[in-house]
């Protein structure tokens, strides 16, 4: 028999529990800050504590650059305020909590 996903009931082949979270997030907000030696640094803020360490992951793959996650930001390492959006909608964010300044 297959597995249950304890949150939604259904089988774990067809499960949307993944696709609900991302749905119910609040604003995810992407900004460019300085950092040391007057490099840029893209910052990440919003996303969900336990989709944080996927989310950096996926961010740096797609983006490819280094960066980190901490105290519930995403730091990316260079100026990708445009591209952080596009990434952040390929991995499945909605567009509308997408929010760059």
């Amino acid at each position: 028999m297959a597995d249950i996903c304890p949150k939604c009931g259904l089988p774990k082949e067809i499960c949307v529990c993944d696709v609900l979270d991302k749905e119910a997030e609040s604003k995810i907000k992407v900004s460019v800050k300085k950092a040391k030696f007057n490099k840029m640094m893209t910052v990440v803020i919003g996303i969900d504590p336990s989709e944080i360490e996927r989310t950096t992951k996926n961010l740096k793959r797609i983006l490819a650059c280094g960066g980190t996650f901490k105290e519930g930001l995403i730091e990316l390492q260079g100026n990708h305020k445009d591209n952080a959006r596009r990434a952040l909608i390929t991995i499945g964010y909605k567009e509308q909590n997408i929010d760059v300044s």
